[in-house]
């Protein structure tokens, strides 16, 4: 671990309320060395799908030893579990409720814990806010070298789900959807270059089909595009997203989360709209 340890909070709680100024709290009174690092508070509201895209894409890029809190957690206060999984670089202290599936899908090794160990919760535990009583407190003990083994027993049964896979729906044609929307109205399809490589290397003939636009070109930067034009890119997360030049995509294209994308390939994309 670094000399001064690191926690970081992603959430779904925003910034109106005080619940993150109350997990900070709880977590530098146990341990003040610590330095606290908001990677979001903006996830969508009891979206776990969200929470987990959130944290897949920014935890590996923390020094090793960071102890990652990732709090979507519309079950809080009933039967799922409280875990901490640690990876050969990571801690992370979450629900047990599939926020941490695409961390699990990227590392080669995690051990999950069902965290039992209740000396460690800050009391009396609250049944609405186990972000400030169990998982603040579990992430301050971390950080302060507290062995991982002591909070509770492995489990193998953990909640873990795969993100939702494009699917082929015909020769040249694959049928995709988007997976978030960023706050500049990007779409954020589900579909690779793995998935479609020619899409990307070889330049064919394509059509995108997404909402009300049929997209016909893909660009290298978002600079590229004329303003206002809509068209395909290959974005930071590694997933073909559908933008516009200082425009949302989402309102040009009337597409939004979960609206379904089609690509079609050479004849396929001349011979129609939709897949």
């Amino acid at each position: 671990m670094s000399h001064r340890p690191i926690i970081t909070l992603t959430t779904d709680f925003g910034i109106n309320d005080h619940f993150v100024g109350a997990m900070k709290g709880v977590i530098l009174g146990i341990a003040p060395e610590a330095e606290i690092i908001d990677i979001t508070h903006a996830v969508q509201a009891f979206d776990v799908l969200d929470g987990a895209l959130a944290i897949s894409q920014a935890y590996s890029y923390f020094p090793n030893g960071t102890v990652h809190v990732v709090v979507v957690d519309p079950g809080v206060g009933s039967e799922r579990r409280p875990i901490l999984a640690a990876s050969d670089g990571y801690y992370f202290v979450a629900p047990d409720n599939g926020v941490l599936s695409l961390v699990y899908a990227r590392e080669e090794r995690v051990h999950v814990r069902h965290i039992t160990a209740d000396h460690y919760f800050r009391q009396p535990v609250s049944q609405t806010f186990h972000a400030r009583d169990v998982f603040a407190p579990v992430a301050a003990y971390l950080a302060k070298l507290v062995d991982s083994h002591k909070f509770g027993e492995e489990v193998d049964d953990y909640v873990k789900f795969a993100a939702p896979k494009p699917k082929t729906a015909g020769e040249n044609r694959m049928r995709g959807v988007v997976l978030k929307v960023d706050r500049f109205g990007n779409l954020i399809t589900n579909i690779t270059p793995a998935d479609i490589p020619a899409l990307f290397a070889e330049k064919p003939s394509f059509k995108i089909v997404i909402g009300n636009r049929e997209i016909t070109q893909i660009r290298s930067a978002y600079a590229e595009g004329a303003q206002g034009e809509v068209f395909g890119i290959l974005g930071s997360m590694g997933y073909l997203e559908i933008a516009a030049n200082r425009g949302a995509a989402a309102q040009i294209t009337g597409a939004g989360k979960g609206s379904e994308v089609s690509v079609l390939l050479g004849e396929a994309a001349a011979a129609g709209k939709g897949a």
